[in-house]
């Protein structure tokens, strides 16, 4: 079941689900609108490698914005740093967002329960198109979980993702081997 509006204001209220900055015009019928942040990241190496620590190279999103190109992988930030303790937040491009010719996420659009950090894009686009910080890019949608919770992914021991950041955090999949 899909939390609607009024559910999301509730479990703001009580502490469920964190977002900062929190602007009510944001809210939607059953969503919650997040922004750009003004850090995108692109891997440096022509080849990533799964089992490597991959360098990235860091890009300040100016003013007058950024033109994202065809074929390369962007990892971009949300403004809003969240925190989701009882639901599972799931992470949609905006159909405006898909109307340009952007995806902003491959494969992750899935949180856990438990996660508390700004959320990494994985960014990439059909045609060049100029994107700037601030700027709506998705959307949260919350799902109501069904049973008890054992292991809130904040509470894991080996998490990779619980560092508090506002810049997009490259794969750690190498911690893996």
């Amino acid at each position: 079941m899909i939390l609607s509006d009024q559910r999301i204001l509730e479990e703001i209220e009580a502490g469920r689900i964190v977002i900062e900055p929190f602007d009510r015009s944001c809210l939607g019928t059953n969503s919650y609108d997040v922004h750009l942040g003004k850090y995108l990241a692109v891997y440096t190496d022509p080849v990533i490698d799964a089992k490597k620590d991959n360098p990235i190279t860091e890009i300040i999103i100016p003013e007058e914005g950024y033109v994202l190109q065809p074929g390369v992988l962007y990892l971009g930030v949300t403004e809003e740093y969240t925190e989701t303790h009882a639901h599972v937040p799931f992470l949609e491009g905006k159909s405006s967002i898909g109307r340009l010719g952007i995806d902003i996420h491959a494969t992750a659009g899935k949180g856990d329960v438990g996660f508390c950090n700004t959320w990494t894009l994985e960014i990439s686009c059909v045609m060049p198109v100029r994107v700037y910080a601030g700027m709506p890019v998705g959307q949260l949608i919350y799902f109501a979980v069904d049973g008890a919770i054992t292991r809130y992914y904040n509470k894991k021991p080996n998490a990779k993702y619980n560092d508090r950041t506002i810049k997009p955090v490259a794969s750690q999949m190498w911690k893996n081997f």
